[in-house]
């Protein structure tokens, strides 16, 4: 992409001045630290933190354009400006810096990532879900990778900001993408679609992940449902079968259905599941009258659903099963949930990146198959509105059946603890704290060598702090565990 591709996507007027055709952009951002030399920042305003008064940091940083609201006032009164199509007041043969005066910079970036995607001849995949995303995100991608050259979201960017973001990082030369999409409310994922174009759509469970802002479950399905429905034709479907809320997506799509999950009637399905704790998982995969055995480097029996979507999406796209099983045996190791060395020789598994009801049963899961003292620290689940308690209780009577010792954080967590003592766990092993301070401080003094410990809460949480905490030194190398 260069400056007039970018003022054209933004003003519907293409420039015909060709110092601006040559000016490439490096990269467009809504961080002015992330800038690079000839990058462009979109100053965007957010309602409660206002991008504009970063301009000049994203100037000083080299910034080639800054996309702008009018009343950007004094931020950009020495460079050149475009408004309405139009280049006014030039100031030096090169036309750079530039200022690109919008009503709404938020609608700007938007509008230019749905021309430039529109300019790609790339096959986009769109994933969403109430969990797994981001992790079927990045085996996807190096399942694809194998064959093809893959551009896939940064993170979890999946939203009216982050997607835009993701599309114009879009080259000619990409043949796949691997988009992941949020969404809070009814109608987001649809626009997302209508800037994305998918061909292929995934949708992993309907949770009850943002149940508090979405009101029921039966609305996040039709939320999530919004992507199978912007498939085209000649588009595939990938559904858990195993969800119903999901299966029946199938009638709400003009695309081709392909259903996976761990029974005979999916079209992929697996059997034979088995954990090997930290070492991976195996199982058998079963698809056309072929039986393959894989084993492959994720953490928990889970994790077979996550195997089987990127199977599912290689094998839609004529990948041969050695190029599917070197793309997920080629996997740099867990995405979300990681086992790292702690104090005192013990274990952390650190999947603190967010939490609901769903996904704290399946980390439950993994850390029972652990070998040693078995650890939860477990924070608060947000957003869970009426399903608040309902999900803190099951999770800790699930705690109370797989840990040695329950340490539960915050206040919604004392549900978790309450869950655990209804379902007979004792006392004295079940422990509150108000905060993940002192927490922490109970865990160092707690921890020994050969402890497994399992660290979850939700994202606002901030339960990665506890995870700092308890972090090996580089010089202490952790006891080996049987």
């Amino acid at each position: 992409m260069n400056l007039a591709d970018l003022i054209e996507g933004i003003t519907g007027t293409r420039p015909s001045l060709p110092s601006l055709a040559a000016q490439e952009v490096s990269s467009v951002v809504v961080d002015s630290r992330a800038i690079t030399r000839g990058g462009v920042f979109f100053a965007e305003y957010s309602g409660t933190r206002d991008g504009h008064q970063f301009v000049p940091d994203a100037l000083q940083r080299g910034a080639a354009a800054v996309v702008v609201e009018a009343r950007a006032g004094s931020a950009i009164e020495n460079i050149t400006r475009v408004e309405s199509g139009a280049i006014i007041t030039p100031l030096n043969a090169g036309m750079t810096p530039l200022a690109v005066i919008v009503d709404n910079t938020l609608e700007a970036l938007q509008r230019v990532a749905a021309w430039w995607r529109s300019k790609m001849p790339v096959k986009a995949i769109g994933i969403t879900g109430s969990v797994g995303k981001t992790t079927s995100k990045e085996i996807i991608a190096a399942v694809l990778s194998q064959r093809y050259v893959t551009l896939k979201s940064e993170a979890s960017l999946n939203n009216e900001i982050g997607l835009p973001l993701t599309l114009l990082r879009l080259r000619p030369f990409h043949q796949r993408a691997v988009l992941e999409m949020g969404t809070y409310g009814l109608g987001e994922i649809r626009q997302l679609c209508e800037w994305a174009k998918p061909q292929v759509g995934i949708l992993t469970i309907v949770g009850t992940s943002h149940l508090e802002r979405m009101g029921s479950q039966e609305v996040i399905a039709q939320a999530k449902g919004e992507l199978v429905e912007a498939l085209p034709p000649d588009g595939v479907a990938i559904l858990n079968g195993d969800d119903f809320r999901v299966r029946a997506m199938a009638s709400r799509t003009q695309a081709r259905v392909f259903l996976y999950g761990l029974t005979p009637d999916c079209d992929l399905w697996a059997d034979g599941l088995d954990s090997h704790g930290l070492e991976g998982i195996s199982f058998h995969v079963h698809y056309g009258g072929e039986s393959l055995a894989i084993r492959v480097p994720l953490l928990g029996l889970h994790s077979v659903h996550t195997a089987l979507r990127a199977i599912a999406v290689g094998l839609t796209d004529n990948l041969t099963w050695e190029e599917i099983i070197d793309g997920l045996r080629g996997l740099p190791g867990q995405v979300r949930l990681v086992a790292t060395p702690g104090i005192h020789g013990a274990t952390i598994l650190d999947d603190t990146y967010n939490a609901s009801p769903e996904s704290s049963l399946a980390a439950l899961n993994l850390l029972r198959e652990m070998v040693g003292r078995r650890i939860a620290v477990l924070g608060d689940m947000l957003e869970l509105g009426d399903m608040e308690e309902e999900g803190h209780l099951k999770v800790g009577c699930r705690a109370a059946e797989v840990v040695d010792l329950l340490i539960a954080v915050g206040e919604r967590s004392k549900d978790i603890a309450a869950g655990a003592r209804s379902c007979g766990m004792v006392e004295s092993a079940i422990r509150w704290y108000p905060d993940n301070e002192t927490a922490l401080v109970a865990l160092r003094e707690i921890l020994s060598a050969g402890d497994f410990v399992l660290i979850k809460g939700s994202r606002g949480v901030q339960m990665e702090t506890i995870v700092a905490g308890l972090a090996a030194s580089p010089a202490t190398p952790p006891a080996e565990h049987a």
